[in-house]
This record gives C-alpha cells, structure tokens and sequence, in this order.
C-alpha cells in the first residue's frame, strides 16, 4: 500500500496535465470523443477528458496564399502559361466543414481554377488575355466562391500574377514591338530633318533679301554721291558729261592705288599702261558726244514727222 499511493499520485498528475491543452491565435482545434466530433476549440487554454477527447486536428484562420500554374491556348492559337494567385481562409463559423468535408483543399482550389481558366482564356487573344487578366481573375473568384462556400472556404481574392507565352511568341512580339519603335524613331528623325531643312531655306531666304536690300542701299548711295560730285563740277563749270568722265577717271586711279597698297593681290586691271586715263577720259569724252548728237538727231526727225 505504501507503493501505491505515489504511483497513484503519480498517474493522476500525469492525467491532469494531459487534461489541459493549448490553442494558437488564430487557430482552431478541433476535438473528438472515441472517434467521434465532440467541439471545436479556439485560441486560449482549454480542457480534455485523458484518454477519452483528443484533438483530432488543428486548422490556421489566417489568410492563406495558393499559386497555382495553368497552361491553356488562346483564340490565335498561342500556347501560354498563367499563374493564378488564390488567397483564402477558413471560415470561423464553418471549421467542422472545413476539416470533415474536404481531405484536400489545395486540390480542390486548384481544379476549380483549372476549369476557370481554361474556359476563358481560349475566348481571348494573347493580347486581350494581357489587358483582360482582372476579368479572369474575377472569373476565377466567383466560382470558386460559389464552390468553396459549403466547405468553409471565403475566397479572399484571385489574382492573375504572371502570363508567359510561348518563347518564340515573346521572341516575336519583342521583334514586332522594336520594329515599331524603330518606326517611330525614323517618323521623328524625318520631322526634325525636314524641320531643319524649312528653318534653313527661311534664314538663306532672309539672308538673300537681307543681301540684296544691301546692295540697293549701296548701289544708291554710290549714285546719290555721283550725283553730288556732278552738282559740284556742274558749279566750277564743268559740263555732265565732262564731270561723269572725271569722275569715273578718278575711280580708275583710286582703285589702281587700292590695289596697290594690297602686297599679296594677285589682281590685275586692265588696261593699266600710264596714258590709260587720258585714253580712257577721251573715249568717254568721245562717247557722250556722240550720244548727243545722236539724241539731238532723233529729237528732229521726230519733229519733222510731227509737223
């Protein structure tokens, strides 16, 4: 009897502390009694009978994440692979169904998606599968949700996170999309050439005007200042034609002494002997009275015919 009493002591803690369980946050145990459901358990200490409840298992609340993989062919017959990001937890209120009816969750998510997805995809083009994704992701959400429901899933969210197609459609769509890039680049370069072209054609327009109003501007003061020296010589008794003759003999030598004082000139005028001046005065002198004896003829035939 003395033996006794320790060991009954001794199995009765050992019962007691098989008694007691714990249960995480966010988390929900489930409990059963000889093989049966007996309560399911949240976070906090919680008590079992030893021996006869056990915890047949736990299930996590928290918001889980499943990825699943999926390769389906588009309207243009484009092989591609998608990933389909399903975020899901466990109902609190439903956790018996959750744990009893499904033994395999993950699989069940991931046919649904499998259908989902290659249901629509096959409707689409590659690139309307690209600008469309939400619409899938949506797709995939609402028969999920309507599936999952009785089992104690809330189908948080679906996300279409990835879309690969085939290497040599990307490698296609990279030439294609670097084609139109180089066609824009080329549209650009031809506006800014030829816009380069219309700016230069305006400044030579410009400068050509610019050069040309110069030029009459000089040419008239040249005539303005022949017209002066003439007025002067006219005033000291020199006839017109006598002062153009003079003066055009002084600018002769103006220029030979211009030219002159010029060491690396290789300009020659001609005719450039010393009685080249006086030659020159006599012909002028020469030619302006010829000019008006011809002139005063004209004058009197013209009479003539007249009267």
């Amino acid at each position: 009897m003395s033996f006794s009493l320790p060991i009954i002591l001794f199995l009765g803690i050992v019962l007691l502390i098989f008694s007691f369980f714990t249960v995480k946050q966010q988390t929900a145990a489930i409990v059963e009694r000889f093989g049966r459901f007996k309560s399911i358990r949240h976070s906090g200490l919680q008590l079992k009978i030893p021996l006869v409840d056990k915890i047949a298992g736990r299930l996590s609340l928290k918001i889980q994440q499943l990825d699943v993989i999926i390769e389906t062919k588009t309207l243009d017959d484009v092989f591609v692979r998608l990933k389909v990001s399903v975020q899901y937890k466990v109902i609190k209120d439903k956790v018996y169904d959750a744990f009893y009816k499904l033994d395999y969750p993950h699989d069940q998510i991931t046919s649904y998606v499998f259908d989902v997805v290659r249901a629509e995809v096959p409707k689409m083009k590659l690139d309307d599968v690209f600008v469309k994704k939400d619409d899938i992701a949506l797709a995939v959400k609402a028969e999920l949700n309507d599936a999952m429901l009785d089992y104690g899933f809330d189908i948080i969210k679906t996300l279409v996170t990835d879309i690969d197609p085939d290497p040599q459609v990307k490698a296609a769509m990279n030439r294609i999309n670097a084609a139109d890039r180089e066609k824009t680049a080329a549209q650009y370069e031809g506006d800014a050439q030829r816009i380069l072209i219309v700016e230069k054609a305006k400044a030579e327009a410009e400068s050509k005007r610019l050069q040309g109003q110069g030029i009459a501007d000089q040419r008239r003061e040249i005539a303005r200042g022949l017209e002066e020296s003439v007025d002067v010589l006219n005033r000291v008794g020199i006839n017109s034609q006598e002062a153009s003759a003079l003066i055009v003999v002084t600018q002769h030598y103006d220029t030979l002494q211009a030219i002159g004082s010029e060491t690396n000139s290789n300009l020659i005028l001609l005719p450039n002997s010393p009685q080249a001046g006086s030659n020159m005065l006599n012909d002028m002198v020469a030619s302006f009275t010829a000019s008006n004896q011809i002139g005063e003829a004209m004058k009197e035939n013209k009479k003539k015919k007249d009267s």
